[in-house]
């Protein structure tokens, strides 16, 4: 369970999984470890290579009810924020309510980009929910059942919000704040590391699943 070719003994690298786990940053890991600060930053980021991995490699669909949502990260100019806005990484989302969520870097939120990654990860006839922003627009007219919340009037109605979906963006945000700015090179690998954390559940079980994933890859 522990990575080979490393210079850390098990009971430093056991240390750091338990860091990682918890949402530390690599230099507070380090400093209460007693270890250099570059050697934290690396062992992080092998982590996170095999959780971007393992995550990319899901092949399963999701069936029932289904949010969709995109959302913009980072990004140093200010002015516009939300679709459009300058520097900012653009991620579209899935999250099956009740279970896990999917997401992906996207070039831009228009309809011929997202509607491919609809199809590839939902199954036909399943129940989505998205806002009404036009890129939607093709699910009206496709296999999928499709309920929109008009935002600018209302965040939920009954059954139909996107809440879920809308959750996840602000854990995802609020956990990549603690680096002060995430390089654009390594975003997806933080960004699944996001995804791995949500759909995963608590910090016995992410410890446990990151055990089982080094023991996998070494």
């Amino acid at each position: 369970m522990y990575v080979k070719h490393c210079k850390l003994s098990r009971s430093e690298q056991l240390e750091l999984m338990k860091y990682f786990v918890a949402g530390s940053t690599a230099r507070t890991a380090a400093d209460l470890i007693g270890i250099h600060r570059n050697t934290a930053v690396r062992f992080f980021h092998k982590l996170r290579e095999k959780i971007a991995i393992k995550q990319q490699n899901r092949s399963e669909q999701f069936c029932g009810k289904i949010e969709l949502d995109e959302s913009y990260f980072g990004g140093t100019r200010k002015g516009k924020r939300g679709r459009g806005a300058a520097g900012k990484v653009a991620v579209f989302g899935l999250l099956k309510r009740g279970g896990k969520v999917y997401t992906q870097i996207i070039l831009d939120a228009k309809s011929d980009t997202l509607m491919p990654i609809i199809r590839e990860k939902i199954e036909p006839d399943s129940i989505v929910y998205s806002d009404c922003w036009r890129g939607y627009n093709a699910l009206d007219i496709s296999e999928f059942k499709h309920f929109r919340i008009n935002h600018s009037t209302l965040f939920a109605e009954k059954h139909n919000h996107i809440n879920g979906i809308e959750n996840f963006w602000n854990q995802a945000k609020r956990h990549m704040r603690k680096f002060n700015g995430v390089p654009r090179l390594y975003f997806n690998l933080f960004l699944k590391e996001c995804e791995w954390r949500f759909n995963m559940g608590t910090p016995k079980d992410l410890l446990k699943d990151l055990k089982k994933l080094l023991k996998e890859f070494y």
